[in-house]
């Protein structure tokens, strides 16, 4: 599969305000190039507003894996510690390598707790939009700016 290397470092310079979405962009072409596939993972809703991120990470203990959540990155990452060298395997097939997987989180997802079962690393996300960025119903009557009472208030302040 051939890999397109795309520089840019040139569209940040004439793009004010849009460097979270620059980053974004360069995130994932440097993604494309170095993923690898491991560990698989899966990526479900679970309600309206609440996602579970599950990665099979077999043979991994809870000491073993970190995650960790900074500025809209999620960022799951494992490392064995020291096997057993005096071990003498006939065939060694279990992955046991050191990974690193990230998840861009979008605006307000927050992380709100995880759980290792069976090989399999849950992370369960909720986005929790604050009330003044929801939409709100604004109801039809007298503006206040119309209102005698309040440029009375305005005059005499």
């Amino acid at each position: 599969m051939r890999t397109l290397d795309l520089d840019l470092s040139p569209l940040f310079r004439s793009a004010v305000g849009f460097d979270h979405m620059m980053r974004m962009l360069d995130e994932a072409a440097r993604y494309n190039q170095v993923s690898e596939g491991y560990p698989p993972y899966n990526i479900e809703s679970t309600g309206e507003d609440s996602y579970r991120i599950t990665l099979a990470v077999a043979g991994f203990a809870e000491d073993e894996l970190t995650i960790v959540d900074h500025q809209g990155t999620l960022t799951v990452s494992g490392s064995k510690k020291k096997a057993d060298d005096n071990a003498r395997y006939l065939h060694h097939g279990i992955a046991a390598r050191a990974f690193e997987r990230r998840f861009s989180l979008a605006d307000h997802v927050k992380v709100t707790g995880a759980s290792l079962e069976s090989g399999l690393l849950q992370i369960d996300l909720v986005r929790e939009v604050p009330e003044a960025m929801k939409p709100r119903t604004i109801k039809i009557g007298n503006s206040p700016s119309r209102s005698g009472q309040k440029t009375i208030e305005h005059e005499a302040a």
